[in-house]
């Protein structure tokens, strides 16, 4: 029985227009991604891996082509519609964090919870948190933990909500090697447990070759990496 897909994107078209000029990003590429794979996205600075990644999760619309969500296209609605899409299925792990800071530790953990109308919000961010090793850091705000309890806050937030697919943009970006490791044997782990569907952007290799396939993103279409 064939696995169902968790992401596809068909014939997708991203450019800019600035007057009579126009810059292409990505030209009519797409991808399919079965339920519970582990996908890289590769590719140089500059190369559009952030753009897919962005239209994949339904934060930014193509300008052509279409992206579908466990088989429901999600790029002709609205804001609010993809929003929803992303609330009910989706996490993200960004290499900036993206962190609120005026809020503790425990309060970003929930956030999406309670935006999603969960009754166990304060219950299962514990629980997350505890799982990433914080459980002793729940009252602390961003700004007084250091850029790995950052990321570890923001990976508990990711998958607290039990999502089906987790999205991350070069998660391991802003972190020494040794604490980059970290993160990733943590956010590869919770994977495991979880069966989540992955789509990883990265320029890190390493990184890279955990995952069960790699793509490279080069003059807007997709390339299969040979495993290794």
């Amino acid at each position: 029985m064939q696995t169902p897909l968790a992401v596809e994107a068909v014939n997708l078209d991203k450019y800019i227009e600035n007057g009579t000029d126009r810059l292409d990003i990505l030209s009519s590429l797409s991808l399919q991604v079965p339920a519970g794979e582990k996908l890289a996205i590769i590719g140089s600075s500059g190369s559009g891996k952030s753009t897919l990644l962005s239209l994949l999760a339904g934060l930014d619309s193509p300008s052509s082509g279409k992206v579908l969500i466990s088989g429901t296209e999600i790029s002709h609605l609205d804001e609010d519609g993809r929003a929803a899409v992303r609330g009910r299925s989706m996490g993200f792990v960004f290499q900036s964090f993206q962190l609120l800071p005026s809020l503790t530790a425990l309060e970003n953990v929930m956030l999406p919870l309670q935006l999603a109308g969960r009754n166990d919000a304060k219950e299962k961010s514990i629980a997350a948190l505890e799982r990433v090793g914080l459980a002793q850091r729940l009252s602390h705000y961003p700004r007084q933990m250091s850029g790995g309890e950052q990321q570890r806050v923001a990976i508990a937030r990711a998958f607290a909500p039990q999502p089906a697919i987790l999205f991350a943009d070069e998660p391991t970006g802003n972190l020494d090697e040794h604490t980059g490791e970290r993160i990733v044997d943590l956010l590869f782990g919770l994977n495991a447990e979880s069966g989540t569907t992955l789509i990883l952007v990265t320029h890190d290799m390493k990184l890279a070759l955990r995952c069960q396939r790699r793509l490279r993103l080069h003059e807007g279409k997709l390339h299969e990496e040979a495993a290794a």
